[in-house]
């Protein structure tokens, strides 16, 4: 027996087994947000070419951007395992109740990072793998540790979570454009008030684990109100970008300048009255943004 099989003992499953494993790994793998990471990667790459895709160059990065991104959420959950089980919302992840091991976790974790940024050398080019290992550095040693340290640990989070469209930006384009850093911004700038309107609603959970998050000193919530308002209208000039650029209609202005002060509103208003149900409808309006309005680039393409 080799020396990986005494480390990590695979048991003989049943169907059903399997089944829950595989569920447990989507799990890890943070699949929401990992087909939000490929949305993103794929909008950027569409861009940088310019509406002309080769097919292989596509398939490559949308592979290897997938697998980093999974990656990262394994190995983030690896690092944060013990503080996951101080909170309701993860206390259910598969680590914390021991469905995966961490053994299991960290080696999937690494073959993965391994892998897509193998994939991204080898089937596109070497900007995209760096790219690729910045967002995974930064994600899992800068931001990942910071969040014990500082409530600026979102601003320093949001960096490695804007760079996918840049990634497939440069995929395409085989270098980084003006249309590169306005899909950069706003998927930076639309991270602020999402994560805050989470971490608004599960602060206490957030103090339990020790996390320095702005929302967990501030249960009134007029500061993460404020500052999620304040980011949303920064949002609106940077979705004006692309149309400033001419890479985007006039149809795509008008959704753009609409759906921009339809978050912003959101945002006032839990500024404004915080509450549970302020604080899930910002939410849930971030969760509409995002997509709406990467459809009305895509659609809009001059």
């Amino acid at each position: 027996m080799s020396s990986l099989e005494n480390a990590i003992p695979l048991p003989a499953r049943s169907g059903e087994g399997w089944r829950a494993w595989l569920q447990d790994w989507s799990e890890l793998c943070k699949l929401r947000l990992t087909s939000l990471v490929l949305l993103t990667t794929w909008v950027g790459l569409y861009c940088g070419s310019a509406g002309r895709l080769e097919p292989w160059r596509a398939l490559f990065t949308l592979v290897g951007t997938v697998l980093v991104a999974a990656a990262a959420a394994v190995l983030n959950e690896w690092l944060e395992r013990d503080l996951d089980a101080k909170m309701t919302r993860t206390a259910q992840r598969p680590l914390p109740m021991g469905r995966v091991s961490p053994d299991e976790a960290l080696l999937g974790g690494a073959f993965m990072a391994a892998a897509g940024l193998g994939i991204l050398y080898l089937g596109v080019h070497a900007p995209a793998a760096f790219l690729a290992a910045s967002t995974l550095a930064l994600y899992l040693f800068v931001y990942t540790p910071m969040k014990r340290w500082t409530v600026l640990n979102t601003l320093v989070g949001a960096v490695p979570g804007a760079i996918p469209p840049l990634l497939g930006f440069v995929a395409g384009r085989g270098r980084i454009g003006a249309e590169g850093w306005a899909l950069f911004s706003i998927l930076f700038l639309w991270q602020i008030p999402h994560f805050l309107a989470i971490a608004w609603r599960y602060r206490d959970d957030y103090r339990r684990a020790g996390f320095r998050m702005l929302p967990c000193s501030d249960d009134k919530g007029r500061v993460t109100g404020l500052v999620s308002t304040l980011y949303c209208l920064a949002l609106l000039v940077a979705a004006l970008w692309p149309f400033y650029l001419g890479a985007a209609g006039f149809g795509y202005l008008v959704g753009a300048v609409l759906l921009s002060l339809g978050f912003a509103l959101g945002a006032g208003r839990f500024a404004l009255w915080p509450s549970q149900k302020t604080a899930r409808s910002l939410f849930l309006a971030s969760v509409a943004y995002l997509p709406i309005l990467l459809i009305l680039l895509v659609g809009d393409r001059r």
